[in-house]
């Protein structure tokens, strides 16, 4: 396919770019960053013309605009529509862009598009176990695709950096749900509902050992001050208490009404 800004724009280009917005900082949508070169190439799109379209979705970013910052200010109608069905319909449409994003570099199922590096795209082993049938094939892919978009999402959006500890191994984060995965399926692909947190974080938010105040304050539960005094754990939690998280890119800014349900059924008080 040409490389020209005719091309047009389709729906399925429209699910890859909003993907690529949601992964990428504001600072970089720009037609020199590599990732975008490569994305658009795959698409047959010059670099210009998909930097264009991920600048005209940061001008509809509420959390953007809550910053003072804008995008272009050429957004479209279609834009428009497709931003807001990707927003509400976030649990069909982000595994959806993720197929269509992970097909454009590779056929390979047990690879998954990578983007945490951010000088070029590379392709992962999956981590997931093979499927026996041709339903369940189609179920787990859904399913992998959509964590995948979730976490490359989370990770993207803190820096590829625990948001309370700063740490900055990949395999050692992970995208945190605040409210729980299993019991809010609505919610399980939401940008809004992910922090990036170390393994050890994850786990002691998960149990309600720490949580986060309407400033974004880290919180000890007396429960986990129990245990203290252990030099290991006054290092990774005692240091932290009360001071602000690392705050997240656009889309990804914690909902407050998320944080508040964990501090009112999950943490231990």
């Amino acid at each position: 396919m040409a490389k020209a800004t005719s091309v047009k724009w389709t729906r399925e280009h429209f699910l890859i770019a909003l993907n690529l917005y949601c992964k990428l900082p504001f600072g970089k949508l720009h037609k020199g960053n590599p990732l975008i070169k490569e994305v658009a190439e795959k698409m047959g799109r010059t670099a210009s013309s998909l930097a264009m379209k991920l600048s005209n979705f940061a001008s509809l970013d509420p959390v953007l605009a809550a910053r003072g910052i804008k995008g272009l200010d050429g957004a479209t109608k279609q834009d428009r529509i497709m931003w807001a069905e990707f927003r509400s319909q976030i649990g069909t449409q982000a595994p959806e862009s993720e197929e269509l994003l992970h097909n454009l570099f590779t056929a390979d199922e047990t690879e998954e598009v990578d983007f945490l590096q951010r000088d070029r795209v590379r392709l992962e082993p999956s981590s997931r176990v093979a499927p026996t049938g041709p339903t369940e094939k189609l179920s787990m892919v859904k399913l992998r695709r959509g964590q995948q978009f979730f976490r490359q999402s989370i990770l993207n959006a803190y820096g590829v950096r625990c948001c309370i500890t700063g740490i900055s191994i990949p395999r050692l984060l992970v995208a945190s749900h605040i409210r729980p995965w299993s019991a809010f399926p609505d919610d399980r692909l939401n940008p809004r509902n992910g922090l990036c947190l170390s393994v050890l974080h994850d786990a002691a938010f998960d149990s309600g050992l720490i949580t986060l105040d309407e400033g974004l304050r880290v919180v000890l539960s007396p429960r986990l001050k129990t245990y203290f005094p252990q030099s290991a754990l006054e290092q990774n939690f005692a240091n932290y208490e009360g001071l602000p998280i690392r705050r997240p890119e656009m889309l990804t800014e914690p909902a407050p009404e998320f944080l508040a349900h964990h501090r009112a059924k999950i943490f231990k008080t």
